[in-house]
């Protein structure tokens, strides 16, 4: 039991790290064109952007399906990164970019500190010049609270 949530914490912490590296150097590098959707003012409920999703989910997927026979690493790294997924998906789309409006601006110091650090990344539609990259991870200057 102590394996499968090593292996989970893995999974999702790799997503989280890896995740960082591709959004940086990727998708603000040579997968621009399918990022810049992400930057851009969307009326759909879809954007381009969206098949970074399908592309990480289908990982998750191929490993959980590897490994389910014997529950081997494979499986609980293929968790840890739906679990990442998940709490990508609510934090991210939901919470932070309100593509689904189920929740309001968060109140919690952490979720607040995560949301004025991807309106930093946001403040910018161009391939460069963006800034925090993580989802999770993100500098400890976002978690500073404004003077009223």
């Amino acid at each position: 039991m102590i394996l499968a949530i090593c292996f989970t914490v893995l999974g999702f912490a790799l997503m989280e790290f890896s995740g960082w590296a591709i959004h940086k150097y990727l998708m603000h590098g040579p997968l621009w064109m399918i990022h810049k959707t992400h930057h851009q003012p969307n009326k759909y409920a879809f954007e381009l952007n969206d098949l970074f999703s399908l592309l990480f989910g289908s990982i998750a997927l191929i490993l959980i399906f590897l490994g389910v026979d014997e529950f081997d690493y494979r499986f609980w790294l293929g968790v840890g990164i739906s679990l990442y997924g998940i709490l990508y998906f609510f934090l991210h789309d939901v919470l932070i970019h309100r593509r689904i409006k189920w929740f309001q601006k968060p109140k919690n110091a952490f979720l607040r500190g995560i949301f004025k650090a991807h309106q930093a990344h946001h403040r910018t539609n161009k391939k460069d010049d963006a800034v925090s990259f993580g989802l999770f991870v993100v500098p400890r200057e976002y978690f500073k609270e404004e003077k009223k």
